[in-house]
């Protein structure tokens, strides 16, 4: 597929006063005046500079080139590189279009097992993302992380003004539905509708507050290393780390853990997209602090893309099997745990959906769920997976 008529190449002022051989820029291929070969890329970055869903952060079509000015300049991380930068998407005439031309984009980066990171634009531009999927034939796990959740019960689905806000509301509804879990991380209570965190119980979704997210982020790796999708809102993180964003909050992820979950989302073998959002360089302070956050997330992203162990194999001797006893149905549940990295998995009856491939029964899980199988009590994770196809 060509891809180079969907692009504008990378503006020349972005990477000539980058004299460092070990730079990041150094490391890749960008399309300067040769479009990149993709398909035998490991990664690709995507520029977005579509702000018509946004309806207060008009900037966010500038915020790709100001990530790439400051990740370039960073130094080239461990692993062989093979990143390309496939430059800025030129917008469609219409949003709907962009949205579909983000869709052909990232289904044929997947297609030929290409990470594709989205970088710019509004928060409403994961629709098109997560329509990378539809032909796909599986079931999809989203992640989202974001100080709201973008959904309201008023939500009319013919405004385009302000999708950003209610995109979530698009992706839930879409027609047909693929969508088999999404979990959001560190929404903030007083900045979210309180019948939302309800709406997405009933779906047997889950999500994670602030506070829960703060007192320990290794709680989070679980929840990360199951999603295929991830879409960041730089809103999540507190406007001392990440200023650049006119709703940025004075609360929030600080740079460390936003760094922290994008080093976990790299190292997830079934990550399979990544986007960067709302990042709005008028906002942003005279060093560029938010630029060079996004860039360092960006940067340990890759990092843990290229310490991936590729642990499928489960009745190996990499893992050891836990199988305990329970008072009730299911009479056993088991668990996994590999051995070199110490990571858990958790089984769930294997759901019969017709037409869908690789459906998975052994989930991401923590050790708080093997101890809570020990005591008897069915984990929440077990019953939300289980309770989706019953």
């Amino acid at each position: 597929m060509n891809l180079s008529i969907f692009f504008r190449a990378v503006a020349p002022h972005l990477y000539q006063d980058i004299p460092s051989s070990n730079s990041f820029f150094h490391a890749i291929q960008t399309y300067t005046d040769e479009f990149p070969n993709f398909a035998e890329a490991d990664i690709a970055l995507v520029g977005l500079t579509e702000n018509r869903g946004s309806r207060l952060n008009k900037g966010v079509d500038q915020g790709a080139d100001a990530i790439r000015k400051a990740l370039y300049q960073l130094k080239k991380g461990s692993g062989a590189y093979q990143i390309v930068d496939l430059g800025n998407l030129v917008n469609g005439h219409s949003l709907e279009e962009t949205y579909l031309r983000i869709k052909e984009v990232c289904e044929a980066l997947i297609t030929y097992d290409t990470l594709p990171i989205l970088i710019g634009g509004s928060h409403d531009l994961d629709y098109g993302q997560y329509q990378a999927y539809e032909s796909l034939e599986k079931l999809v796990s989203v992640l989202c992380v974001d100080a709201k959740i973008d959904i309201e019960p008023n939500f009319e689905e013919e405004a385009t003004e302000g999708l950003s806000d209610h995109h979530l509301h698009k992706i839930l509804m879409h027609d047909p539905n693929y969508l088999l879990n999404y979990s959001h991380i560190g929404y903030q209570s007083y900045l979210v509708d309180p019948t939302a965190p309800i709406l997405l119980e009933k779906f047997y979704f889950d999500s994670y507050r602030l506070g829960l997210v703060n007192q320990d982020i290794t709680t989070m790796e679980p929840v990360v290393r199951g999603a295929d999708m991830l879409s960041f809102d730089i809103t999540a993180i507190q406007a001392n780390d990440a200023p650049g964003n006119i709703q940025a909050q004075p609360f929030g992820l600080t740079g460390q853990e936003a760094c922290q979950l994008c080093w976990y989302a790299g190292h997830n073998e079934k990550l399979t997209s990544a986007g960067f959002y709302e990042y709005n360089p008028q906002e942003d302070d005279s060093r560029h602090k938010t630029a060079s956050v996004i860039a360092t997330m960006i940067w340990y992203l890759m990092e843990g893309y290229y310490h991936r162990t590729y642990e499928e194999d489960f009745e190996s001797n990499d893992f050891i099997k836990y199988i305990v006893p329970m008072p009730s149905k299911p009479s056993v549940l088991t668990f996994y745990k590999a051995k070199k990295s110490e990571k858990w998995w958790m089984e769930v009856p294997n759901p019969q959906v017709e037409g869908m491939k690789n459906m998975k029964s052994i989930i991401p899980c923590d050790p708080s769920d093997y101890e809570m199988a020990t005591k008897g009590e069915l984990p929440d994770r077990w019953i939300q997976i289980h309770a989706k196809f019953l």
